[in-house]
């Protein structure tokens, strides 16, 4: 191929290139998904076990699940926004959000002004009962982080993140 082949990146690999195959010959002679290798049981795997481990131990120690900690956190990054943005963004479904922050300003975590042009949408904000919680579940959620990533070389960790980051742009395309 030629140098300047637009299909290669600089080391020469095509992009969809791997090193292993994401399948495998199954029992019964067929292919079978390689769990081993196929990248989005990975994601998918532990994400599953991270959500459900911390939707556990948040509505055990502050009474707030994984779905409410997603809206607060959002909230926190930032302030004002409507639901639409906050679905967007963490990628959680429009009932869930409603019903969290329907939740949370019932015991008084968030407020909401409305849009001047459509009072059926919401500017939604974290209360100052909100932000408490908000750090204090912090502080939780960053040390799980802590013990997630314990023994990964920062190299290799910066390399991840590079790498994770271009998949959630490519999850839009799929």
């Amino acid at each position: 191929m030629a140098k300047d082949d637009k299909s290669k990146d600089g080391a020469g690999r095509c992009p969809e290139a791997r090193i292993s195959s994401p399948t495998r010959l199954g029992k019964a002679g067929h292919r079978v998904i390689d769990i081993n290798t196929y990248i989005p049981y990975f994601l998918s795997s532990v994400n599953n076990a991270l959500s459900s481990g911390a939707s556990a131990q948040y509505l055990r120690d502050y009474g707030i699940g994984i779905v409410d900690w997603r809206v607060i956190s959002m909230l926190a990054i930032e302030p004002g926004i409507p639901a639409s943005r906050i679905c967007s963004v963490v990628s959680l479904d429009k009932g869930a959000t409603s019903r969290s922050l329907a939740k949370l300003a019932e015991v008084g975590m968030v407020t909401f002004e409305t849009f001047e042009n459509d009072p059926r949408r919401r500017k939604w904000t974290l209360s100052e009962a909100g932000y408490e919680i908000h750090d204090t579940i912090l502080a939780a959620a960053l040390e799980r982080e802590r013990k997630l990533i314990a023994g990964v070389d920062p190299d290799d960790l910066e390399a991840f993140l590079r790498v994770i980051r271009i998949m959630r742009r490519n999850v839009d395309d799929l």
